[in-house]
């Protein structure tokens, strides 16, 4: 299978997953879409890695694995702890909690 369907996959994950950041007021749907675009990356990774017969890209994404699934145990304890706080998770009640 030639390269240009995973980088056309990627890319198409990755914009969905930007347009989630930007337009979502949700923190769990941001912390979703970060997650996009983590896995976006990952097939970025994997494909160059194949099509190059190198093991470096593939070891790289397990790496990216490992800090996305850190990321997402730390957001949803920020989640939790401003859902808690707020008794909502949208993002723009965030302001609300400083000083």
């Amino acid at each position: 299978m030639p390269i240009n369907y995973f980088l056309i996959l990627s890319a198409f994950l990755f914009c969905a997953g930007a347009y989630g950041v930007v337009a979502r007021r949700n923190s769990v749907l941001v912390l979703m879409s970060v997650e996009l675009m983590l896995n976006a990356v990952n097939i970025n990774l994997v494909a160059f890695s194949t099509g190059l017969h190198d093991v470096a890209g593939q070891v790289f994404a397990l790496f990216v694995i490992t800090i996305a699934a850190a990321e997402v145990g730390i957001g949803l304890a920020i989640v939790l702890l401003i859902f808690r706080n707020l008794r909502s998770p949208d993002l723009d009640r965030v302001e609300q909690l400083k000083g």
